[in-house]
């Protein structure tokens, strides 16, 4: 997981954020603070179901308070791109319990 000075070296690139309630958004990351609260552009949240293909709900510019997220990592852009999300199948992501 990405935090702290550690997201600065990705600042103007896409990444991957899960949230504590289960979401999984994806945009460029343009901002961020020292609570890690940050800011994501061109942003997208990814939803997943068992019955269907990904769908992806558009965002656009969307702030994400730091105490929310659970991880970020960086999005490999050409493996993401290759993915076909309208087949992919999975559980949505359980809420984290702390």
């Amino acid at each position: 997981m990405l935090g702290g000075p550690g997201l600065e070296s990705v600042v103007d690139q896409y990444i991957s954020v899960i949230t504590n309630d289960g979401r999984n958004i994806v945009g460029v990351l343009k901002g961020f603070d020292q609570a890690t609260n940050i800011i994501l552009d061109e942003s997208h949240e990814r939803v997943h179901s068992t019955k269907e293909g990904v769908q992806q709900l558009v965002l656009g510019l969307y702030i994400i308070r730091g105490d929310n997220i659970s991880v970020i990592g960086e999005l490999d852009e050409e493996l993401d791109a290759s993915l076909n999300l309208s087949e992919l199948r999975a559980h949505p992501l359980k809420p984290v319990i702390h």
